[in-house]
This record gives structure tokens, sequence and C-alpha cells, in this order.
């Protein structure tokens, strides 16, 4: 006589959760364990992890019966990796033994693996599959419970943290209920950056177009000699962005979640990892980062990279033009589109890209090209190939250009204005709250003027006379190319929202076209 029995578990492809059924079947024949379902190496050496758990938590395990166990894993066209099957494998088999009395498991997904002992171990993408749960309408999730800090906030689904197999029999024999997670209310955080915009002396053009920035999601390159401060003006940002919202936060965990970067345990203390990312991520990867660790991909199953990874918040890549030439052409797609699409010949992975780029370089190799007091020692040769190795089609999709300038004994004798980060995120919020109120009512799904399209940013964004012709003027006379003719837009209607202006005028175009080329460009035109 066969024993059936059914559990519901989850398989990551990429970053999109999938249902897996966990059917067990136990029938006379010679001893043997099988797992089949298109199951990967660590997924088919569940067996072991399985029979070990279940014989020190009590229960006798498969090798102790003259039984043939065949676990299958559906459908059978998903490859299936991970640890995350033990768990639903090793209940499964209990009840088809009859060692657990039958339940209703319809609405219920088990995650967790198993250690030698019974106790049950993290796994990545916990908060991910707790989400599509949620849309699928399942109502009860077993997870890990080292997973739980990354859950917290999760409210459409009961969640049980279990740390071991024995809790997990005695709560679904109801013996010793266990308790459920309390979700807690999410409060948005306003992000602490290495440096406070306050701190820096001077540069009052560049805070301006750091502030247009923020407050728009738009792209910045900053050009400037050695020690301008360039990167503390990059990593200042972060002190005035808006926090993240509730559905950012879920879409940004999700992507750590996923990859395993959240800290899931006191016991695995890792400051480079946090339980759960309440403000915006700040990524900075080195200018020797290949394409793969910058862009994602690697292998038949692709992980994200950096750009994902700064999704919702920054992207810094400092000595930009030192990039592989390839990795920065790669770029182009994910600042269009807010994705990248990783192809493979098994298919193709889709990861978020939403992040604001900051990037900065020196004008030249020496780093003193147009600068003001100290002369340049690079012949022009030199100049030309240092600056062309950053593309045209690239350049054009970066919305600020500005120059960052040597600062001056003054501005560092200046004092501190330790409000000036409270204003300007005042500022940017007030900014972002006028965006909202647009997009909301045009039925539109934008989070800043920096995203919409070209066809949105035509009808959404109301320009003045005066200003539409000064933008038709720069087009016509090829100053600017369609795709800038547009970002020149969008930049004006964030300064006009910075302004408090309700529609677009002169002002706010001749504001936004002069971050459309740089300090020695503007020189030679």
């Amino acid at each position: 006589m066969n024993h059936i029995s059914k559990l519901f578990c989850a398989e990551l492809e990429g970053l999109i959760p999938r249902l897996v059924e966990v059917e067990v079947d136990i029938h006379v024949g010679l001893a043997s364990f099988t797992i089949v379902g298109l199951a990967d190496k660590a997924v088919s050496e569940a067996k072991e992890r399985v029979s070990s758990a279940l014989k020190n938590s009590g229960i006798k395990p498969p090798n102790r019966e003259n039984r043939k166990v065949t676990v299958n894993l559906a459908p059978a066209d998903i490859k299936k990796n991970g640890s995350q099957y033990d768990v639903a494998i090793a209940l499964g088999y209990m009840v088809a033994s009859g060692q657990l009395k039958p339940f209703d498991a319809s609405k219920i997904l088990f995650l967790g693996e198993l250690a030698l002992d019974g106790s049950i171990r993290s796994i990545a993408g916990a908060l991910t599959i707790c989400n599509m749960a949620e849309q699928l309408g399942y109502d009860t999730v077993f997870i890990p419970a080292e997973n739980q800090s990354e859950t917290i906030y999760v409210t459409g689904v009961t969640i049980y943290p279990i740390a071991s197999l024995r809790e997990v029999i005695a709560h679904l024999e109801g013996n010793i209920p266990l308790p459920a997670q309390e979700p807690q209310p999410f409060i948005p955080q306003v992000g602490e950056g290495v440096v406070d915009i306050s701190e820096i002396k001077g540069q009052y053009a560049v805070k301006r177009a750091l502030t247009i920035a923020a407050a728009g999601g738009h792209n910045m390159f900053m050009t400037g000699p050695p020690g301008a401060g360039k990167t503390m003006l990059a990593q200042s940002i972060v002190s005035i962005l808006p926090p993240l919202s509730f559905r950012e936060a879920v879409e940004v965990n999700s992507i750590y979640s996923a990859v395993g970067l959240l800290q899931n345990s006191a016991k695995h203390n890792n400051s480079n990892k946090k339980s759960f990312i309440e403000t915006r991520p700040f990524r900075a990867p080195h200018h020797s980062a290949s394409a793969t660790a910058l862009i994602g991909g690697g292998g038949a199953h692709p992980r994200p990279g950096e750009i994902s990874l700064a999704h919702r918040g920054i992207l810094f890549l400092d000595e930009f033009p030192e990039f592989h030439r390839d990795v920065l052409e790669a770029l182009r797609q994910p600042l269009e589109k807010g994705e990248i699409v990783i192809a493979r010949s098994q298919g193709s992975a889709i990861f978020p890209a939403r992040f604001l780029l900051i990037a900065a370089s020196n004008p030249c190799p020496c780093g003193f090209y147009g600068d003001e007091e100290k002369e340049c020692t690079c012949g022009a040769y030199d100049i030309i190939r240092y600056q062309r190795k950053l593309s045209g089609p690239l350049m054009d999709r970066i919305d600020l250009h500005v120059w960052v300038k040597r600062v001056t004994s003054d501005d560092l004798h200046t004092p501190r204005n330790l409000k000036e980060s409270d204003e300007i995120r005042a500022h940017v919020a007030r900014a972002r709250e006028k965006q909202r109120s647009r997009f909301e009512s045009a039925g539109v799904d934008y989070t800043a003027n920096g995203e919409l399209s070209s066809t949105h940013a035509s009808e959404l964004i109301a320009l003045t006379p005066g200003a539409q012709h000064t933008l038709d003027h720069a087009l016509d006379t090829a100053r600017i190319s369609a795709r800038g003719y547009f970002k020149v837009r969008k930049v004006a209607q964030t300064i006009a929202d910075l302004d408090t202006k309700e529609i677009v005028d002169e002002a706010c175009v001749q504001e936004a076209f002069s971050y459309r080329v740089r300090e020695q460009e503007e020189k030679e035109i």
C-alpha cells in the first residue's frame, strides 16, 4: 500500500520565488531514498541531512526501514537549488510513514535547512518567499528562527520562527504550540552617511546639484582636481535623501535576502550585514570590479551585481574612466530601464536596478587640467585619450555634469551650519511630495522625475512659452540630443519643484541646461 504526502516550499529563480510542491511517496521495496525533480547537488544531499536529523530528533529515519522513499519536487522543469527543502521533506516523510498525524498543509509553506542534530539553519530569500506566500493566498509560513529579523514587518501571513525539527513536530501535533511572530510597524529612517553634507565647506554650486539629484533621482557626474572633495560630496548625498518607503524597503531587503546578505542571527556577528535594511543603500565598488561583479551574472544561476544591490539607493563610481570599457557600457540598459536582464541558455534573469548613479573623475591623467591653481602636465593627446574612455552615449544618459572647484582657505574657515542637512533634506522631501502627488493624479507609477519616460515627461511637465522656446532652440542647434532634451526637461521640473514653482519657467530650463556640459567644454564653446 502506497502512502503519499504533499507539502509546499519555494525556489528562487534569480530574485523571483516559485512555489514548489514537495511530494513524498513510501512503498514496499529495497531500502532507498531518491529525490527527483531537477534537483542540484545541495538538494540531492538533503536525504543524508534529513535522515540524521530525524534520527537525532527521536524519529525512525528512512534507512531503518525496508521501504522505498521517493521525493518529487514539482514542477519538474524548474531547477531546484539550495537546502530550503529539508524541513518540508522531513515532515513529508513523517506524514507518509505514519509517524506524524496528517494535517491540512494546503495553505502552509515550510522553509529551512536541517543540521544533523535536528536544529534548523537559516536560508536565503525568506523575506521574498514570505511576500510570495501572501500574494498567492497562503496564510502560514514556517521559517528558520535565524531568518526572523528580516520578516519582522511582514503582515499578510502568519509566520512561525522555528529553531528545531522537534519544535515543528510538537506544534503540528498540538502538544506545544509555537508563538507566531508579531509584525512590527515600519518606521522610515533617515540615512546617516559617512559624511554629513553640513561638514563640507564651500562647494555651494555642487551642493545645489546634489540637492537636485536627490530631489529628482537624477544621475550625476563630477569632474575636478584631486583633493577637491568629490568623494566626500558623493558620500554626503545619503544625508539628504528621503527615507525609504515601506514598499522600497521591501524591494531592497528582498534583494539582499535572496543573495544571503542579511545578518540572520546574533551569533553570526558580521558587521558588514544588517538584519533589515531601513535606509537607502550606498554601494561604492572599486574601479577594478568586473562586469559580473558590477552588473550581475556568473554561471548558470546568475546573481545580482552592485547595481542591483544599490537598488533604491546610491551607486558611487569613483575614478570613473578607470573602470573597464565593457563594464561602463553595460550600464546603459539599467540607467535607461531601471533593471538589468541577464541572459543564459536556460533562460533569463531580471534584476531590479533603479539606482542613483554618482560618478567622479579627474579631468586628465595628472588631474589638473582646467585647474586654476596648478598647471596640467599632460599632453593634449593624453587628455583626449583619457576623456574618450567615457563614451558619448553613456555620458548622454547622465543628467547632471558639474565641475568641482578646488576648496579655498576662506571656505575652510567658514563656520559649519549644523542645520544645513536638515534644511536641504526638508527641501528634497517637499519636492518629492510634489512629484508623488503629480504622479498619483496622473495614475502613473513613478517615484521621482528622473524615472519618467519621454512620453510622460512631455505629458506631465508643463513649460512656459519662453522655457519651451529655450529648450527647442537648444535641440535645433544640436547643443543637446533628443535624449538630452528630455533629460533637461525632467531636471527643469525638479528645479521648479524645489523652488515651489507651479510651472517650469525659463530660469529653470537655463539652470537645467547648464548641467549638460562641463565647465571646460563651456569655455571652448
